[in-house]
Formats: structure tokens, sequence, C-alpha cells
């Protein structure tokens, strides 16, 4: 596809046409739509498709083509659809009618959390190059007027990240966002120094990201109350002011406390972790990260990252479960080689590969190891090898650790930090994935194609792989 507007073009009628579509959005790689019936897209059609990684059938349809290049599509292929007041009112209702059917409680909240921190992914990427640059500057010695600039940019947002969480939060609670905002803001402003709990002092950022969540889901639910309850006429006076002050002093003297704490246990739960049984939970990590990955529940740890971000300047555990996506490149090119005769299957490899060096391991899982079966578990292999080997290095105090999450893969590389210097810290993380690729691939190529017959393509160009036996 030439352009945006030709690969949206060319994927409208393969999804069934813009009646059919009651929802776009996209992510950092996969376009999302909301289908009213599913059974007129086009699948095989759609993975033939020249630009398109993959697709994966969840909550809503997604079709992954890679990041920068959604962002680019979404965009023209929202304008072919059209967005009236009648199409978004038709998508709500029948998004809330999939909802109800598909949504278990932990799957809804997983997806809530995501939709909270999902958007914050560009800034907090973009901060953290700009947080290694300058680091790598100051430890060369370099711009030193520049430096102290530098150093302020990625700062701010990192210092009013909980505003963003608490915006987001009430949004996707259905609050109004800025109150959720408002109330978060009391989590970083420099006054609650001033002010005691439980007898200590509290200090500005105290409960971070979790803190500010807590504090606007509660402001949320007391705006939600305050409307059922407060006459129509003083609505716009009493709640918005009854939201701010009792959310705001319920996060003063209980939720920036116990947030606290939870957030001080969650850093020192990981240090601990990586510095007692470094290997162990290296490969139990790295191991299990490509079936987090597929079920979803990787979502889970975001706010998981962003507190060891906020806490320590970076998160260790992000490059431990990049090691997930070496382990699969590894199988993947094990694969290429052993099914030398499969040319369906060597062209997704190949269109793929670069996105999996890259870090964006969904079109190799969903093209190419998940539905042969065994390769999946190799590649998990090769994940746990990694995983181990970053975490031994840990166990003996080279932290390996990521200023922000979202990139893996090579695209880790710029933000990468750790506490004995840059170079030491790139050489280990690269040791990692040379383990990865070379325990995926091994383990792929001696065990994970027994059984395995080529497949040739139809005359579509497309094939079904088979599954290992």
């Amino acid at each position: 596809m030439d352009t945006p507007y030709d690969t949206a073009a060319a994927l409208l009628p393969l999804v069934g046409g813009p009646a059919n579509v009651t929802s776009v959005a996209h992510c950092m790689t996969r376009l999302r739509l909301g289908l009213a019936d599913r059974s007129l897209v086009d699948e095989a059609a759609l993975r033939a498709l020249p630009g398109v990684l993959g697709v994966v059938d969840d909550d809503t349809y997604q079709i992954v083509l890679g990041p920068g290049v959604v962002a680019k599509v979404t965009p023209e292929f929202e304008k072919l659809v059209g967005r009236g007041a009648e199409l978004a009112a038709r998508g709500a209702d029948l998004r809330a009618e999939q909802r109800a059917r598909n949504a278990t409680p932990g799957k809804l909240l997983l997806r809530r959390i995501a939709n909270i921190f999902v958007p914050l992914i560009p800034a907090l990427i973009g901060c953290g190059v700009l947080a290694g640059l300058n680091g790598l500057l100051i430890n060369l010695r370099w711009l030193p007027g520049v430096t102290g600039a530098l150093a302020v940019i990625p700062s701010a947002f990192l210092s009013l990240i909980a505003v963003f969480v608490g915006y987001n939060t009430a949004k996707e609670f259905g609050g109004t966002p800025v109150l959720g905002g408002a109330v978060a803001a009391v989590v970083v402003y420099p006054g609650v120094a001033k002010v005691t709990a439980f007898g200590v002092a509290l200090a500005p950022g105290q409960g971070g990201v979790l803190g500010a969540l807590a504090a606007a889901l509660l402001g949320t639910y007391i705006e939600k109350w305050c409307r059922t309850w407060v006459p129509a006429t003083l609505d716009v006076l009493v709640t918005p002011t009854l939201t701010v002050l009792v959310a705001g002093l319920a996060t003063l003297y209980g939720l920036m406390y116990a947030a606290g704490e939870i957030s001080t246990a969650i850093g020192t739960a990981s240090n601990w972790l990586l510095a007692t049984t470094g290997p162990f939970a290296g490969l139990i990590l790295g191991g299990l990260f490509l079936p987090l990955v597929m079920l979803g529940l990787h979502q889970a740890l975001i706010p998981i990252h962003t507190t060891l971000i906020e806490q320590q300047g970076y998160t260790v555990l992000l490059p431990i479960l990049a090691m997930a996506g070496a382990g699969q490149v590894g199988a993947a090119v094990a694969v290429y080689f052993r099914l030398r005769h499969d040319t369906s299957i060597r062209t997704t490899i190949k269109s793929a590969l670069p996105a999996g060096l890259l870090g964006v391991g969904e079109p190799l899982i969903y093209g190419v190891s998940l539905p042969l079966g065994r390769p999946f578990l190799t590649a998990c292999a090769g994940g746990a090898a990694g995983g181990a080997f970053v975490g031994f290095f840990a166990m003996l105090g080279d932290k390996v650790g990521a200023t922000a999450i979202g990139p893996s893969g090579w695209a880790l590389f710029p933000l990468l930090a750790g506490n004995r210097g840059l170079g030491m810290t790139a050489v280990i993380y690269a040791g990692g994935l040379l383990t990865g690729y070379l325990v995926g691939f091994l383990a792929t190529y001696a065990f994970g194609l027994t059984g395995v017959t080529p497949t040739p393509s139809d005359s579509s160009g497309t094939r079904a792989p088979a599954r290992t036996t």
C-alpha cells in the first residue's frame, strides 16, 4: 500500500464495510474495531493484505499494523467509515451488549487499567528517551549548558503524571475527567508536606500513580452519588465542590499514606526478588510473559512499571519481560530454516520479523508460533533463558532497567538505565537478547517442529498452518 488512505480503503471492505463498523480506535500497534457482525469479516484476505501483520479477535477486532503506521491509517479509516451521531449511538449500544456478554470482572478490570495507562505511553517513551540522552551527556561531560534544560523536560511530565492518571481514571469510570485530575493533583502538590497523617508528615508524590488512581476513583463515585441526590439547580455548584473536598480529604488522610506503603512494598519486593533469586525470578518472568501477552494479562503490570519508574527512575522488570520477545524471534528464525518448502509461512516470518526484533511480538505470536503450537512453548523457553541471564546479573548487583514502558527488543536500547553505567547495562541487556535468540532457535529447531509438514499455499495465497503433534 502506498499511502495510509490506500491501506484504510483496502481494509474497510474486508471487515464488512462502513455499516458493519461501530467503533474505531487504535493503540501503539493495532487498529481496534467494534464490529456489528464479525461473520462478515474476510479474515484470510485481511491476513494476506500487504501491511497487515496479524489479526486478533478479542473484545474488539484488532488488526496489527505496527507502530507509526497504525496512527496514520486510523484517521483515514475513520473518514471512510463516517462517524455521525447515529453511528456512534448504535456503536455504543453494540459495544455495551458485547461487553456484557464477554466481560468477566478480571477482564474488565484489566481493560480499564489499560485504558488509563496506555494513552500515557507515548509521553513516557519520549521523556524516557530524553532522560537517557541527558544521562549520557552528563556521563560524557558533553554540553553542560544543555543538560540542565534536558533534565527539566522529562522530569516535568513525570512529576505530574499523577494528574494525567487521575484524569484518565475519571474518564474511564464515567466521571468528569478534570475533577479526577484535580483530586489526583493533591498527591503531587508541594504543600502536602505541611500535612501530617498517622503521625507522619506527608511527602509530595507519596503514593504516586496508585494514590492518584485511588483518589480519582473515589472522586468519581462521590460525583456520581452527588449527581443522584443533589437538586439540579444546585448541581453545578455543589457536586464539584463536594467531589473535590471529600475525595481530597480522603486522599490526604488515608489514600496517600496507604498507596505510599503499597508503592514502597512494590519497589522493595522487586529489588529483593532480583537480588536474592535473580536467575529463577528472571526465568519465571521471561518464560511466562508470552502467555500473559496472549491472554491480555500483561496489562496488569503497567501500574507496577509506572510505580517503579516513579520511585527509582526505571523499571527493572521490563528488560526481563522483553526477553520473551527474543525467544519468539529465535523460534521464528528456526521455523524459517526448518520449513524451507513452506513458502507461505516463510513469507509471514519475513514480513513479521523486523517488527519482532523491535519488540512488536503479536505478528509472530498469532501468525507463526501459536498456530504451530509447539514453537510457542519453545519461544517461551528462549524467553526464560534470556530472563535468567538478566536476572543473574541483577543478583550480582548489576541492575538493568528501562526509563519508559512500551518498546522492547532493539527499540529498548535508547531507554535503558541501570546502576552500573549505560555501557554495562547495554551489554547485559544485549547478552540477554542473544541468549533468548539462541535458546529459542535451538529449542525450536530441535524439538519445536516434530510432526509439522509444510502446507502449500492455496490459490488465494493464504494457508492454515499445520499444528504440531
